[in-house]
């Protein structure tokens, strides 16, 4: 129970912070739409933008912190960079991450985000079984 509701009120925070993020900017709160804000050098969104993406990183020491959670590392930092930058690209390639697309597009009943949505995790479960069942990574 304690696992659903850590996981019920991560839900509801991300959900809040998304909804929150909208009606004050009037801007849809993408993770790699943000970053792109933060990082253009002619954006006017971008104090915004900063701090949404700076509760992003901060909250996980925060949340370590006080709940002290048992999370082991299983893998490299050097995969952790390569996968990092191998989403980036598909955000970019996508038009959008799962942030953008599978919170705020599918709470909008965009199509485009539910078959963009539905591409990237069906793309999570084929790596997944292959990793696992296949290659044995896991």
């Amino acid at each position: 129970m304690h696992d659903f509701l850590i996981a019920f009120l991560g839900g509801l925070l991300l959900g809040s912070a998304v909804v929150g993020y909208l009606f004050v900017n009037g801007r849809i709160a993408g993770v790699s739409g943000l970053i792109a804000q933060v990082l253009s050098p002619h954006n006017i969104f971008k104090a915004p933008a900063f701090w949404f993406l700076l509760g992003l990183f901060i909250m996980p020491f925060i949340y370590g912190i006080f709940i002290k959670p048992d999370i082991a590392m299983t893998s490299s930092p050097f995969m952790l960079i390569v996968s990092g930058l191998l989403v980036g690209f598909g955000t970019r390639l996508g038009s959008g991450c799962t942030s953008g697309h599978g919170i705020c597009g599918i709470s909008r009943l965009s199509k485009r985000s539910m078959i963009a949505t539905s591409i990237f995790m069906l793309a999570g479960f084929i790596t997944v079984f292959i990793m696992r069942h296949i290659i044995g990574a896991f």
